[in-house]
């Protein structure tokens, strides 16, 4: 499964970045064998993946002629993937060390 995933996950960066982007962070795993859980990082997500469910889960079922695969979602903000910028980053420099806060004041520091 893990391998058909990363296929159609390199078939959908090249189709539609992004979806891709929204669904890449997610993992497939076998509980049993009829039930797959489907682990996102948001709901936002998950109403992304619920687009192209239909187009993997169809291919998939096809490939390995099991047609009875039930699907469980949970959700684990662990996944989430975060855009870290320079503002931030001397966020959490200045939260340790107050002095940041009055040197960005006075040099007015270009963290764009």
């Amino acid at each position: 499964m893990r391998e058909e995933w990363a296929r159609f996950l390199k078939d959908l960066q090249a189709k539609d970045i992004i979806v891709y982007n929204a669904i890449s962070s997610f993992q497939l795993v076998k509980k049993d064998e009829n039930i797959v859980e489907i682990i996102y990082p948001s709901d936002s997500a998950k109403s992304e993946f619920e687009k192209i469910r239909a187009d993997f889960f169809n291919h998939f079922m096809r490939k390995v002629n099991h047609f009875n695969i039930e699907l469980q979602y949970r959700n684990d903000v662990s996944l989430k993937k975060e855009i870290i910028t320079k503002r931030k980053i001397f966020d959490k420099f200045a939260a340790i060390n107050p002095i940041l806060r009055e040197m960005d004041e006075i040099f007015k520091f270009d963290l764009s």
